[in-house]
This record gives C-alpha cells, sequence and structure tokens, in this order.
C-alpha cells in the first residue's frame, strides 16, 4: 500500500482518474427490495429461505464465486459483474461497466432470469419499490458484513434515520465517467442541480409499514435523516470555481468510519480524514487505499470517486431500471445535452435548490420553483436525454438505438404525467384496497 501525506496528492488522484472520451463508460448498480411471499416480511439473511441460501444457490446453478466473511457469504463475484448485500439484505447487481444501455439491459435481464429462478423455489419475492413496504428495521436482521458492524451504532449517534437507510431502503445508481477536471465539474455540478428531478421523475417509495407514509419518496427523506457530513446537496458544487480541491476538502473534513488492514476493519469512527492524513491515528497512517474506502462512505447525492455516481433514484420496476442510465447517458454525455440540463435549473438560489431537494421527497412531480412545475422541468430534462441517445445512434441487432430503453418512462412521464409512486397511490384506495397482497402482485418482479 502507498502513504499519502499531503492534499495535493488526493487531488492528483482524482485528476489521474480522467479517461478519454472512447473509454467512458456507464455502470448501474441496482439494489433489490426481498419478501417473503406468505407473510409479506423482509427476507431475512438466515436460514433456509434466506438471503444467503439465495447466494448459495447462485453460486451452485450459475457462474458466481462466493465472497466470504466469518464463514458466511456475504457477496457474489462474476466474470464481469458482481452481486453485493446491502445491510438489511437487499441485493444488488453490481453492473460492469457498459459501452452501452443495451449492455446494461443484457446484463440486467440475465441476473433477474437467474435471481428469480432461484428464489422461486424459496417462496421469496423482489419488489420494484424503494423501500421495504411492510417490515419495520428492527424487524430486520444485519447482514453478518465487517463494516456494518461499525457504521450501524456509529448511524444510530449522528441521525435519526440512519439504520432505516441502511435496512430498508433501495436505489438504481448510475456511474459516468469524466475526461478531465473541467468536465467532471461540469457533470458534478449539473447532476447536483438536476438530483430534485432526477428524485421526482423516480420516486417509488410511498408506502411504508403497512401504509402510505405521506412522501412520494420516503427513500430520499431518509437520506436527509441519515448523517448530515457525508449526506445530501453539497452547495459548493454550483460555484463556478468548484474544483477537485473542493471535494477533497469536503471528503478530508468527512469523519471516517474504519480503514482496513490484513482483511479487518479497524474502527476510526469520529476522526476526520484532515486529521489522520496530517497526524495518523492509532499507530496507522494514511495510504492511498485508505482514501478510496473513505470515499466510498461519503453519501451525498452525487459523488466523485474513480468515476462519477448519481444516486438520487428510488429503485424500480424491472421494465423501468434501466431507464435511468439511459437518460443519464444520453444528458451527460452530450456536452451540449449537459449544458441544457443545467440550464433548467442555473438560476435556482441556494435557498430554493434546498427547498426543492426537500420537496421533490414529498411532492415529487407536484413540486413547483418559481412558476415552474416540476412536471414540466422533467418533461424537458426527458427530452433533453432522448435526444443526446438519438445523436449518439448506438444500435441493437434489431437496428433499435437507446431510446428504447427510455419508451417505459415516456409513457408514464410524458404522456401520463406521473412518477411510479402517483400509481401506487392511486391504487391503493382502489384496486390495492389497501391489501398487502395485492401490492406485491402489482409489483412484484416477473420472469423476463
Amino acid at each position: 500500500m502507498s502513504t499519502i501525506s499531503k492534499k495535493e496528492e488526493l487531488e492528483e488522484l482524482f485528476h489521474s482518474w480522467g479517461k478519454p472520451r472512447d473509454q467512458w463508460r456507464v455502470g448501474t448498480e441496482y439494489e433489490k427490495i426481498g419478501i417473503q411471499c406468505d407473510n409479506g416480511r423482509a427476507v431475512p439473511y438466515s436460514g433456509p429461505r434466506g438471503v444467503e441460501a439465495i447466494l448459495k444457490a447462485l453460486v451452485e446453478r450459475y457462474d458466481w464465486q462466493p465472497q466470504m466473511e466469518d464463514g458466511h457469504i456475504i457477496a457474489l463475484k462474476g466474470s464481469r459483474a458482481e452481486i453485493h448485500l446491502e445491510p438489511g439484505g437487499q441485493i444488488e447487481l453490481a453492473g460492469e461497466p457498459c459501452q452501452n444501455i443495451h449492455c446494461t439491459h443484457a446484463e440486467f435481464t440475465q441476473h433477474i432470469h437467474e435471481l428469480l429462478e432461484v428464489a422461486a423455489g424459496l417462496g421469496v419475492a423482489f419488489l420494484g419499490l424503494g423501500m421495504q413496504p411492510v417490515s419495520p428495521p428492527g424487524q430486520i436482521e444485519w447482514v453478518p458484513k465487517k463494516r456494518y458492524r461499525i457504521m450501524g451504532p456509529y448511524m444510530a449517534k449522528v441521525g435519526t434515520m440512519g439504520q432505516r437507510m441502511m435496512k430498508q431502503t433501495a436505489t438504481v445508481q448510475a456511474n459516468i465517467d469524466f475526461g478531465d477536471e473541467r468536465d467532471a465539474m461540469a457533470k458534478f455540478r449539473t447532476g447536483m442541480g438536476i438530483v430534485p428531478l432526477i428524485t421526482a421523475i423516480f420516486a417509488n417509495s410511498p408506502v411504508s409499514e403497512g401504509s402510505l407514509n405521506g412522501y412520494k419518496s420516503l427513500r430520499g427523506h431518509i437520506w436527509t435523516h441519515t448523517d448530515a457530513d457525508r449526506c445530501g446537496l453539497l452547495q459548493f458544487a454550483f460555484s463556478p470555481e468548484v474544483s477537485f480541491g473542493h471535494f477533497v476538502d469536503y471528503a478530508l473534513d468527512v469523519p471516517m468510519y474504519f480503514i482496513k488492514r490484513e482483511g479487518e476493519f479497524i474502527d476510526f469512527t469520529g476522526v476526520p480524514f484532515r486529521r489522520f492524513l496530517e497526524r495518523g491515528h492509532n499507530g496507522h497512517h494514511a495510504m492511498q487505499e485508505d482514501w478510496e474506502l473513505h470515499l466510498t462512505t461519503l453519501f451525498p447525492e452525487v459523488r466523485i470517486k474513480r468515476y462519477i455516481e448519481l444516486r438520487s433514484a428510488d429503485s424500480q420496476s424491472p421494465e423501468l431500471m434501466p431507464a435511468l442510465s439511459a437518460l443519464v447517458k444520453g444528458i451527460f454525455y452530450e456536452s451540449d445535452c449537459l449544458d441544457a440540463a443545467w440550464d433548467l435549473v442555473k438560476e435556482w438560489s441556494l435557498d430554493e435548490r434546498m427547498s426543492a431537494y426537500h420537496d421533490s421527497h414529498r411532492y415529487a412531480l407536484g413540486a413547483r420553483v418559481h412558476r415552474h412545475s416540476f412536471l414540466d422541468l422533467a418533461r424537458e430534462l426527458f427530452g433533453i436525454g432522448w435526444e443526446g441517445l438519438k445523436r449518439q445512434q448506438v444500435l441493437n441487432g434489431n437496428g433499435e438505438d437507446e431510446t428504447l430503453y427510455l419508451k417505459p418512462l415516456q409513457e408514464l412521464l410524458v404522456n401520463q404525467g406521473k412518477c411510479p409512486a402517483d400509481l401506487i397511490e392511486e391504487r391503493w384506495e382502489s384496486d390495492l384496497g389497501r391489501d398487502f397482497n395485492k401490492l406485491v402482485e402489482y409489483s412484484a418482479y416477473r420472469r423476463p
């Protein structure tokens, strides 16, 4: 491991992570909520019908290699992708960096085929929702990952909803590359700027603990009460002079969770990375690997690591899962589309940005800024992404471009003027009849 001691070294790392345009890819992370079909409760990690049993079956039937901690499977490694576990047993496919959304769609389709084949025999269903709809946190078993033994207690000290975030929520996340600092900062700023619109478009967590909760995206709201030091909108992103240095300064001042030495996590909770970098701590000195691990424990709505992560969308139904990455690719990989997306939100003041951020969780497309409704702005953003994909003209074997994966979103957002949560709320009092079994039937993943 290589020792680091200066802020300038950390900034240089970000510069080194830039890539030429022809190497840009899109990665997608797909988290999924699992429930037991007979009682609607969250799937436990342990037991004959638990998450570990699902992972074991995937190893036995398909080409996955188990990753172990203390004798338990806590992840799977494939030839191009990995399967990770969130703290409450949410199963995440960490997809490969794909050249196009046709690749993204293919990997996700294969994953769902494998997962549902295994789950069907265990009486487990996966729901296209951003939130566990029945089980409260206290009834959800912790996944026995060493890092969660440190993160869980610390989150209970610094926020009121951190353990809810860890155990109950699920997201779909798009990851993109950048060329250089200027390109990275344009993407970072625009990404932060459109957070309320992305949240509103993909809001999909209006039901929790058996009833409507008053939010279109309760998942998004929960993040605002998790840990103020490491979550939310980063206001410095909107400065015209924003740079890698600003992000490094932010990350240096966020308290750490841990470092890792010889496969073991060492508790560093409450120690800002800046102090560790300058003085060391408990006989340990900062390594590049410590810095990269620390970056994975920051949870702003847009995060910079070796790539840029857009983290504001609730998990979706299978047909809408590829839509986030498709929309992001169309917007962020065409320079004038990126500029057009920024133009939608660039006039907002910081107070308006924060109000829009919070309003997107409760009202989604019904929120407003100035005279503009989020629905109108979201439709414009959708059109920008569509145009970007049309220009890129990446075709599949049937001659279809990547707008193919935006068509379900087009029907919902553009034609109906709704987000996924709107449909659930409308049906909750009518044909769903507040019946959890009907909600499961409505939202459960089906085999491709």
